[in-house]
């Protein structure tokens, strides 16, 4: 059996963790709270570009927060996440860029973390977002090129990845 070419094989790029809350305030706050516990990165609140006044939104409102984390530790997190979900996803959850997105209804069904009354009960979002080596064409700042059509991920590799990776069920 021949292992698969080099510049084919996929990787994580970045797993994102989001609290949006829709409004400033004491559940923000908590939210920031409970993204430093979880990766023990900086957190970084989302501010509102657009206006609608019907939903109390103006340009510059901290509205959310994230976090953003790569290599090692972006493993490490996420293969504690997907415990929380008991390793099953749904193939909805799968883009056909190949990335992957779920939630965590509540922080407390992930092992290992433990109840900290000041935050309350909250869940939050993961974002997956998987790369193959030469994906740095899309991105340099001297030559910019898209990524071509057979080296993009499809739905299906990222379906494949994941269940090779982390043993991870996709139900239909």
């Amino acid at each position: 059996m021949s292992e698969e070419p080099k510049m084919k094989q996929i990787r994580i790029e970045k797993v994102t963790f989001n609290i949006g809350t829709g409004a400033p305030g004491d559940n923000l706050d908590k939210g920031v709270v409970l993204l430093n516990k979880i990766t023990g990165a900086k957190t970084v609140k989302t501010k509102t570009v657009k206006r609608i006044p019907t939903w109390g939104l103006r340009p510059g409102l901290e509205i959310g927060c994230r976090v953003t984390l790569r290599g090692k530790k972006a493993h490490e997190l996420l293969v504690q996440m997907l415990k929380g979900v008991n390793n099953a996803l749904k193939a909805s959850q799968f883009d056909n860029a190949g990335n992957l997105a779920f939630g965590i209804k509540e922080y407390l069904d992930v092992p290992g973390i433990e109840y900290d009354a000041s935050i309350g009960i909250r869940g939050f979002e993961i974002a997956v977002t998987l790369e193959r080596p030469g994906y740095r064409v899309k991105k340099r700042v001297l030559k910019k090129a898209p990524v071509g059509k057979h080296h993009r991920i499809t739905k299906e590799e990222a379906i494949l990845f994941m269940q090779k990776e982390f043993n991870v069920v996709v139900e239909q």
